[in-house]
């Protein structure tokens, strides 16, 4: 989701508050994510964190 909006990790972690080791280390499935971060990341993308769940 982050790449289909042409956003790098640099930049979602400084929209979301979460560090760019953390969003790398979930979207290649090497850590999980706590419900704050999650909805921090939604957020920082307008979409439903519901929707981030789903990938």
């Amino acid at each position: 989701m982050r790449q289909e909006r042409g956003l790098t990790q640099e930049q979602l972690a400084l929209m979301s508050g979460v560090t760019r080791p953390i969003l790398n280390g979930v979207e290649n499935g090497k850590r999980g994510l706590l419900f704050e971060r999650l909805y921090d990341i939604a957020e920082a993308l307008d979409v439903p964190a519901s929707e981030l769940m789903a990938d």
